[in-house]
């Protein structure tokens, strides 16, 4: 048995097997998942949009009501009769 075959008798260490010392401030050892923040954002900008459309939606309906208000029967019923004594 001469040649290469000795060598690949023995399997290299993981690449999870790391014995770094670890750099980060408070000893964490776990590293963030940039696709939850990522998600949590749009998730975030979606409801930011949702709500914003849904607020100018209902200020424009008050305003158009407030336009376009026609008036109660009480004042045009006050409106058509002519006070007593006003003009007696």
């Amino acid at each position: 048995m001469t040649g290469p075959l000795p060598l690949l008798k023995h399997a290299a260490p993981a690449m999870t097997d790391d014995r770094r010392p670890d750099r980060r401030p408070g000893g964490s050892s776990k590293k963030k998942n940039p696709t939850f923040a990522i998600g949590a954002f749009i998730v975030i900008v979606v409801l930011l949009v949702i709500g914003t459309l849904a607020f100018n939606a209902i200020r424009e309906k008050r305003a158009f009501d407030e336009q376009n208000a026609q008036p109660s029967a009480a004042s045009a019923v006050r409106s058509a009769v002519p006070a007593n004594g006003a003009s007696q």
